[in-house]
């Protein structure tokens, strides 16, 4: 079903990057977001250390079912103290 004004038809499968400082909290406190707000299947997680090493990305691939939920899984990302952008 497509929404109004909307290029992406849901359900669709989505991939959202988030970064932030490399240390040992930010897996975890991301995993927990995504967790949070999907619920529909399975998650599949990707990392990757920025060349320096001072930064880590995760990409999450899921099945969005919404404009709803990507918001609000952008709003809770983005407002996380520990990421410092998302794509």
């Amino acid at each position: 079903m497509a929404r109004e004004n909307s290029c992406i038809e849901f359900p669709c499968s989505f991939p959202l990057k988030v970064m932030g400082l490399n240390n040992e909290l930010f897996e975890p406190a991301m995993r927990t977001v995504f967790e949070t707000h999907v619920r529909t299947g399975p998650i599949a997680y990707a990392k990757q250390l920025s060349s320096s090493g001072k930064y880590v990305s995760i990409t999450a691939m899921f099945t969005a079912v919404n404009r709803e939920q990507l918001d609000a899984l952008y709003r809770a990302l983005n407002n996380h103290e520990l990421v410092v952008m998302t794509l």
